[in-house]
């Protein structure tokens, strides 16, 4: 198997790398020769995170670098080296914990990456020499978090529902998975009304994609994502600033995708259900308007407040029917709210459950990942917000107030009571370039949530 860009199997030609952070730089400094410390003192080199310093050989050439980290369990912290460094190979100098060539490796990967589907990169990223097989697990983590990036950083031309569809049939058959899809009108008749109603006006037929994999007698994960194509906001159409950017409003998708890739190819001894609305949210002639009452797989009425709010609509009968399986455990990841980003900026996901222990769980798991989530509170009085006067609920209301809690209370009426359920508010993007992540499509809690699941399945 090919190794993932930035990395090479042959330490040919290269060259030393140290990581040095500003503890343990004066040792550092001290062993290195008379030529290359002064060369350190005369650049201001310090250790400090996020810098790279180029070491010269007693003739110009280079003899090495080393590379300023802060967090050395942190893979951002390495985010900076592939780009930041001559493109030629590199291979790790001195004795490092296996956790931290973990988080090297991982994000020398990360931040090689560019999307390249339709711009060549002005250069290649520089190569580290590994001893890794291509089929490691960092490499694996890596994987689906590339995964997430292409599939957001895609446009809608090229990502509708369709394509969705050919990337989850083409992973189902990979690994051996059961896969069903439901499109267009079979949606009515196989009650999935509310999935229907939002993507009945676009030219791309709505769908329910539907993966299956796993031993029958193992812990049973349902996994459900967002797949809103392209949002437009629908009749109530967004501005267009706010339309920019929306071929990233299926990251949830990307995100079920990428993690049931990822426990595919890890094998991981659990059997699950993926599930994934996809729908464009399109101004048409058949576009469903505010004030109308959908129906819903639940039975519950919806009165459409607002057809910008589109994504908890697919996701109630998703989540409906996920239910219907009888998992364990229930995990919905959504680009689903603006309110989140207001709350918790772009790089936070807010984390929601009805359990504490899968909460506390995740959280754990993101701390020790460095794939922090956050957790915000199904404070169930603000229901009030959702209220209807000619429906049992609706998908929003006149207030601001609390949207990113008010969305997933409206989530949870379409969850069993018993059933230990989690939601993760995505952004799945970054707004600007930094190390090791470049603008564009994002993965977020996609790593803490796996070794979450990957711990659930050990125990």
């Amino acid at each position: 198997m090919t190794l993932p860009l930035g990395f090479t199997s042959s330490d040919a030609d290269a060259l030393p790398l140290a990581l040095v952070g500003r503890v343990g730089f004066n040792a550092w400094r001290d062993a290195l020769t008379p030529t290359a410390a002064a060369w350190a003192q005369a650049q201001g080199f310090d250790g400090s995170a996020g810098t790279v310093l180029v070491l010269p050989g007693e003739h110009g050439e280079l003899a090495g670098a080393a590379l300023g980290i802060g967090d050395a369990l942190d893979p951002y912290s390495y985010g900076h080296a592939p780009f930041a460094l001559p493109a030629r190979s590199w291979r790790l100098q001195g004795e490092h914990d296996a956790a931290i060539r973990d988080a090297l490796r991982l994000g020398w990967g990360l931040g090689s990456y560019r999307f390249s589907r339709y711009k060549t990169p002005s250069r290649a990223p520089a190569l580290l020499h590994t001893d890794a097989a291509a089929d490691d697990e960092v490499f694996a983590l890596l994987a689906a978090s590339l995964r997430v990036r292409d599939l957001v950083n895609t446009p809608t031309e090229h990502m509708g529902p369709d394509e969705l569809e050919a990337v989850s049939r083409e992973i189902a058959q990979r690994f051996g998975a059961d896969i069903e899809v439901v499109t267009g009108d079979a949606l009515i008749a196989q009650n999935f009304p509310a999935i229907h109603a939002v993507g009945r006006a676009s030219h791309r037929a709505p769908r329910l994609i539907a993966l299956r994999w796993g031993d029958e007698s193992h812990p049973h994960i349902a996994i459900v994502g967002k797949g809103v194509c392209f949002d437009t906001g629908g009749l109530d159409l967004k501005p267009a600033d706010g339309m920019r950017w929306m071929k990233k409003d299926m990251g949830g998708a990307a995100h079920a995708i990428a993690l049931a890739e990822l426990i595919m190819a890890r094998k991981l001894p659990l059997r699950i259900t993926m599930l994934v609305p996809a729908v464009e949210n399109a101004v048409g002639p058949d576009a469903f308007r505010p004030g109308e009452v959908i129906a819903t797989r639940q039975g519950i009425s919806v009165e459409i407040d607002n057809t910008d709010a589109e994504g908890r609509v697919i996701l109630c009968d998703a989540l409906t029917y996920a239910g219907e399986q009888s998992p364990e455990l229930l995990l919905d990841f959504a680009t689903l709210t603006g309110a989140a980003r207001i709350a918790l900026g772009p790089d936070l996901p807010a984390l929601y459950s009805n359990q504490d222990q899968i909460a506390n769980q995740w959280l754990d798991a993101g701390a020790h990942q460095r794939d922090q989530v956050w957790r915000m509170p199904l404070w169930r009085p603000y229901l009030r917000y959702l209220t209807s006067h000619i429906a049992d609920i609706a998908n929003g209301g006149p207030s601001k107030m609390a949207g990113s809690v008010t969305a997933a209370l409206y989530l949870e009426r379409f969850v069993p009571a018993d059933l230990a359920w989690a939601h993760l508010d995505v952004y799945s993007w970054n707004d600007t370039d930094r190390p090791g992540r470049p603008a564009g499509g994002e993965a977020q809690g996609l790593r803490a949530v796996y070794a979450m699941l990957k711990a659930r399945a050990a125990a």
